[in-house]
């Protein structure tokens, strides 16, 4: 992908199509290199897996999405009769925002079940959603459950679940060019939806400095754990060696050193760090954002991780998810 300024639709990173641009798999699959990686590259903890677990992507919103729904791994399977099914939480970063932008995301504390199917019958399923106005910088937290929909204006980057089961609700009775709807999903999509109170929406994040890195702390899940590098200089970072970590490149280029290797990044590149690698070196030309996305061992990992960065228990208890 060469860039973030011309838009696309969208366009997966880390699926399973995903083409490796550089490395020893140069030119191969993600979906076909990862089954057999070893532990050396994916962590001890994730050794085995047979799909990629973290589908990154770019947004380019246009348009107005419809209102959508996914549901969580136990939906997953029970509505798609798939014991292999799996549900989809996910996280935004704004990358771009124009001036008014917006998603839509969870329910209004008035919406019940029952109001928000009239709604929908009515045309009105936005007004039951809570509007989010968006800049750059800003981060959306999307729990499996909830209703959501994206606003035109937007280039987002999109962390979440290897999945793409998504319930459509309403699509603002678009046509395509035969006069066809898109199907909608109405009763899945009830189902997999929660009303009453609502987890999730614009995140808060904890910010820490330490030399040429300020971390911006975003959310951590069973799913993902993410946050934001904003490097000025020369930083050494380090990996897990039960995990794996993705870089994504938002702006600035530099190298990346590793031993006696340097390799080149830049805009709208996603790289991923094997378990083993220990430690790296960040080497910017220019000042460098970039977020790193990883699967801990449950959300309590990046809560151990931020109180050893100095984060008081207050701020970190605002940014986990169970």
């Amino acid at each position: 992908m060469a860039g973030l300024d011309e838009p696309v639709g969208e366009a997966w990173m880390t699926g399973s199509d995903s083409r490796f641009a550089d490395g020893p798999f140069d030119g191969k699959t993600l979906g076909e290199v990862w089954p057999a990686l070893p532990p050396t590259w994916t962590g001890t903890r994730l050794s085995g897996t047979g799909m990629f677990p973290l589908l990154i992507k770019f947004l380019f919103a246009e348009d107005k999405l419809s209102v959508q729904v996914h549901p969580d791994d136990a939906q997953a399977v029970l509505l798609e009769h798939d014991p292999g099914a799996r549900g989809k939480t996910e996280m935004w970063y704004t990358v771009r925002a124009r001036e008014g932008a917006e998603v839509l995301a969870g329910f209004k504390p008035v919406v019940t079940r029952e109001t928000f199917k009239l709604a929908l019958a009515e045309g009105s399923a936005e007004d039951c959603l809570e509007r989010v106005p968006l800049r750059e910088g800003d981060a959306v937290f999307i729990p499996a459950g909830m209703a959501h929909t994206i606003g035109p204006g937007l280039v987002l980057c999109e962390i979440q679940q290897h999945s793409d089961l998504t319930y459509r609700v309403y699509d603002y009775n678009r046509r395509d060019s035969q006069g066809r709807a898109r199907p909608l999903h109405i009763e899945k999509g009830l189902a997999a939806m929660h009303f009453g109170p609502q987890r999730g929406g614009k995140i808060e994040p904890v910010r820490v400095v330490s030399g040429m890195v300020s971390t911006e702390y975003l959310a951590g899940c069973p799913y993902f754990a993410a946050e934001k590098w904003e490097v000025s200089g020369p930083a050494e970072a380090t990996v897990s060696r039960e995990h794996f970590d993705v870089l994504i490149f938002i702006g600035g280029r530099g190298g990346i050193c590793f031993g006696q290797d340097r390799a080149e990044y830049g805009p709208a590149q996603v790289w991923l760090v094997p378990a083993a690698l220990g430690a790296y070196r960040l080497v910017p030309k220019e000042r460098t954002t970039l977020l790193r996305a990883w699967v801990p061992a449950g959300a309590e990992e990046f809560s151990r991780i931020m109180a050893e960065a100095g984060v008081g228990a207050a701020e970190r208890s605002r940014l986990i998810h169970p």
